[in-house]
């Protein structure tokens, strides 16, 4: 329904107003006409209080045009008020509807509060079609992502149950890595989930990172040499604040993001304090990301090419992106001197959380 109403109540108030100053104004001059003859009539040589016909006229003529102004001042008003309130109104009808792309027209900006009122929730309507539309994503993402380990596990099981394939520890081991794949992807999923909620919970110590990162390179090692890598590491050995377990989490996310898409050659990998900041980095030597994808790497579930071929989940940087934010700092990708890419996770020095969050389900 629209606001006619208030129109209404604006222009009969705006009338009212004007009828009372003019009412008012009449029946003070007559009392001051009076007090004045009675009490001072030497200073006062009017010849009477009654109006005279013109004057009587002359009353009428201003109060009637009065009036006219008034209610022509309230209407133009109350239109001027009511365009960006029968807007909204529009606007969170159609989005009650499901329609998360209306928008409400703020109409004649000179009326800031009314203007500021249309602006708010455009802003609420557009951060609402946001998530709704990341939600749509990441519903259809992880279902894309839990299809192929499923799948498979299910066809491995059937085989088993059927008779098709031979028990053999083969079959348990390429079982259990379907199984440890989902267990990553959950975990991946959680972490993103509670950091963006603020809920990550983090054990904040003075470690010993230079330690850490060579017992991870050294574990990862294998791995990065069957893809044709090798790493070099350039490690201060100062001991720093952090989650030591959740900057291993992310360092390790980083690293595999090297063995999948960087080209054989030296992983880089390096740790300092600098302006405040404590530092680690990664860099390969290639191929690059290209322009066009570099503002989403750090997105869940976002792939240069859209495509399996490389296999992970798509969350890892996501990971890395989530873990930064929850030590307060952040995360960044940006072309190497060597043709290739360097990642780097940046958080304040003197970082201390204040409040434990528990993190537990």
């Amino acid at each position: 329904m629209k606001l006619e109403g208030l129109s209404r109540q604006i222009a009969l108030s705006m009338a009212t107003m004007a009828f009372s100053v003019t009412l008012l104004v009449v029946l003070t001059a007559y009392v001051f006409y009076y007090l004045m003859f009675r009490y001072w009539p030497d200073n006062f040589n009017e010849p009477g209080l009654v109006p005279t016909a013109p004057e009587w006229l002359w009353l009428l003529s201003t109060t009637l045009v009065g009036l006219v102004m008034a209610i022509v001042m309230g209407a133009n008003l109350a239109r001027r008020i009511l365009v960006p309130l029968n807007s909204v109104a529009d606007a969170i009808r159609l989005v009650a509807q499901g329609d998360l792309a209306a928008r409400a027209n703020a109409g004649d900006r000179s009326l800031h509060e009314a203007a500021l009122l249309a602006d708010d929730f455009n802003a609420l309507a557009g951060q609402l079609q946001r998530v709704t539309e990341e939600q749509t994503f990441w519903n259809a993402a992880i279902a894309h992502e839990l299809r192929t380990p499923v799948t498979i596990l299910r066809g491995r099981l059937q085989g088993l149950a059927e008779a098709v394939f031979t028990p053999d520890a083969s079959q348990f081991q390429s079982l259990l890595t379907q199984v440890e794949s989902l267990g990553r992807l959950i975990e991946d999923l959680r972490v993103i989930s509670l950091a963006e909620s603020g809920h990550l919970d983090l054990q904040i110590q003075e470690a010993d990172l230079a330690n850490d990162v060579r017992a991870i390179v050294e574990v990862f090692g294998a791995s990065l040499q069957a893809a044709g890598q090798h790493p070099l590491l350039n490690l201060h050995e100062q001991r720093m604040r952090c989650d030591p377990v959740r900057i291993r989490q992310a360092l390790l996310a980083l690293l595999e993001n090297a063995r999948r898409h960087a080209v054989p050659g030296a992983i880089r990998v390096q740790t300092c304090v600098e302006q405040g900041m404590c530092c680690l980095r990664v860099e390969d030597e290639g191929p690059g990301i290209s322009p066009s994808f570099a503002p989403h790497v750090f997105e869940a579930f976002r792939r240069a090419d859209n495509k399996r071929s490389s296999g992970g989940s798509g969350l890892g940087l996501a990971v890395v992106a989530a873990i930064a934010r929850a030590h307060g700092g952040e995360a960044i990708c940006r072309p190497s001197s060597r043709s290739g890419t360097l990642f780097e996770l940046r958080w304040p020095a003197d970082f201390a959380t204040t409040t434990r969050q528990n993190s537990e389900f």
